[in-house]
């Protein structure tokens, strides 16, 4: 009688913690999460390519950006004497003038420069800044609020830049597609603050010539331009390929596999 009342206590106890296992094994289930999806290694390299591109429209912007040679601005050969004239060129940050030769200038040439000729420079920094005050450059002022809202444009299309190289670098250590978006919104609004900038810049040269019609001047924008202006398209065509990669069904993949299957 003992015997078969202790067999039936222990049998009960094994279906009892059969039972909790089988909670225990559901609640487990129910409880994780679905993993996001991995990226294949053709996706990881179709996205470092993208982003070498995009990296060079950063090296182009920075370039652009720390130079003073986004425009330069000629007096006539001829306004001070027949040896020298003077020639300026700035940009976002600082302000040079230049005293060259008329002998080596074009004879072809109406105006002083170009500023590549040797010649004596005098540099100096914009106190706009800093202090507020407008430069004078020819007697002819500069538009403090322009300059600084061109100035503005391109350092926060910087640090869209910066962003976006966050969100490529995690999504290939985390190896996951999510980051791609971001990173698209990123360098595509880069790109377009990169041509507001020159925009923007080449209004506040056009104040300045405005500003005093009694000196003529002839003005051209110089190679520091057209670093931006291309380092903008790329940042842009940089950012549509990454918009292409993050999308579901990635027509690159298809337009691949379909060229590929034509090659077999």
């Amino acid at each position: 009688m003992w015997s078969n009342y202790f067999l039936q206590k222990e049998d009960d106890g094994r279906v009892g913690a059969a039972a909790l296992g089988g909670v225990g094994s559901k609640s487990g289930r129910q409880g994780k999460r679905p993993r996001p999806p991995r990226m294949s290694d053709s996706q990881e390299g179709k996205i470092k390519l993208a982003f070498f591109v995009a990296l060079i429209g950063v090296t182009l912007t920075v370039l652009g950006m720390g130079t003073e040679f986004w425009v330069e601005l000629s007096q006539p050969k001829h306004s001070r004497n027949n040896q020298t004239c003077e020639m300026a060129h700035y940009g976002l940050w600082k302000l040079c003038v230049r005293t060259l030769w008329v002998s080596d200038i074009d004879p072809e040439r109406e105006s002083c420069g170009p500023a590549e000729l040797p010649g004596e420079s005098n540099c100096t920094y914009f106190k706009v800044y800093t202090s507020g005050e407008n430069a004078v450059i020819f007697k002819k002022t500069t538009e403090k609020g322009l300059h600084i809202a061109g100035a503005m444009l391109a350092l926060f299309s910087l640090f869209l830049m910066i962003m976006g190289s966050v969100c490529i670098t995690m999504s290939l250590s985390k190896s996951v597609p999510f980051f791609l978006k971001p990173a698209t919104i990123c360098f595509i609004f880069s790109g377009i603050l990169v041509f507001l900038s020159i925009i923007v810049f080449h209004q506040s040269v056009l104040a300045l010539l405005a500003s005093d019609h009694s000196f003529p001047l002839h003005h051209e924008l110089s190679w520091s331009v057209a670093c931006l202006g291309s380092a903008g398209a790329i940042l842009i065509f940089g950012g549509l390929i990454f918009l292409l990669l993050s999308l579901p069904n990635n027509p690159l993949e298809k337009c691949f596999g379909q060229q590929s299957s034509s090659d077999a």
